[in-house]
């Protein structure tokens, strides 16, 4: 096994059918829990400067239009309004708008775990790219129905991810430039950590 590291440079984010209408179906966390961790993931794509696809699947119908969190938090985000694929990438926007990005590593979410993301997830494996799953950033109906949709992936090589160790991946040390602003992400939204964001926070400010 080899430890090839998600960095700013080689990572892009894609989000599948993150969709006012979806997101009513997802169940295997609350509402408020789905959001933030979506809406971390957008930062996360934000500070690092990812290149990030967003795609949708009869948005005009009822699936509906990109959730707010996504479609303000990324404005240069590439999109691509799907007709009726299903696997995102049967889409040839879609899969040109990634290929674009240039990135070999591709961190996947979206609704619902077992299509939107599996399926995206599966074709982006096919075609060579380091495919990772972050699961906390995606939902669906059923935890049985999710599990089954993570054994599906790993059996096929995918990594199985969540936005906090993405960040802390692409982040490396607290050193980094980035350190403050990953700081604020942690810090608005993994409330327990808060504390220690503050302190981390003050602590830079003093020693300026």
């Amino acid at each position: 096994m080899s430890y090839d590291r998600l960095t700013a440079d080689n990572t892009a984010v894609l989000f599948v059918d993150h969709q006012t209408g979806l997101a009513n179906g997802v169940q295997t966390q609350s509402p408020p829990e789905f959001i933030n961790n979506v809406k971390a993931l957008v930062t996360i794509a934000q500070i690092y400067k990812l290149p990030a696809v967003v795609t949708t699947s009869a948005h005009d119908g009822p699936n509906g239009p990109i959730i707010p969190v996504v479609e303000h938090g990324l404005p240069n985000a590439a999109i691509v309004h799907r007709p009726g694929q299903i696997n995102a990438f049967d889409n040839e926007d879609f899969a040109a708008a990634v290929k674009k990005t240039g990135r070999k590593k591709l961190l996947i979410a979206g609704i619902s775990t077992e299509v939107c993301v599996a399926f995206a997830a599966l074709s982006a494996k096919h075609l060579g790219y380091d495919v990772y799953a972050v699961l906390d950033a995606s939902g669906t109906w059923s935890k049985l129905v999710e599990d089954a949709a993570v054994a599906r992936m790993v059996q096929a090589g995918i990594v199985p991810i969540t936005w906090v160790a993405v960040g802390a991946e692409l982040l490396g040390s607290w050193a980094s430039p980035t350190g403050e602003a990953h700081a604020q992400l942690m810090g608005d939204h993994l409330p327990f950590s808060a504390n220690n964001m503050a302190g981390y926070l003050s602590a830079k400010g003093a020693s300026r």
